[in-house]
């Protein structure tokens, strides 16, 4: 196996396992909004601070890309040089 095809391995490792990261927390995200909608009433739980969990994972999502981005810009630079 050549040096670029371990790199793309890599690579394409690393941006599968933060699809499932961010899948995981969407899905976790799901589960305290439906869990808090049925605590509330109770007093239970932490205070509900509804919106912040949306940017946390939109911030994620976009640092995500972001390490994505750039490593597939050190990857394409190692190769066209």
């Amino acid at each position: 196996m050549g040096m670029k095809d371990k790199f793309q391995d890599q690579s394409e490792q690393w941006q599968q396992q933060a699809k499932q990261k961010a899948q995981q927390a969407r899905e976790q995200g799901q589960q305290r909004s439906r869990q808090g909608g049925q605590t509330q009433g109770q007093g239970q739980g932490r205070p509900q601070h509804q919106g912040q969990g949306q940017g946390r994972d939109r911030m994620r999502d976009e640092e995500t890309e972001r390490l994505q981005r750039e490593e597939q810009d050190r990857f394409d630079q190692d190769y066209d040089a």
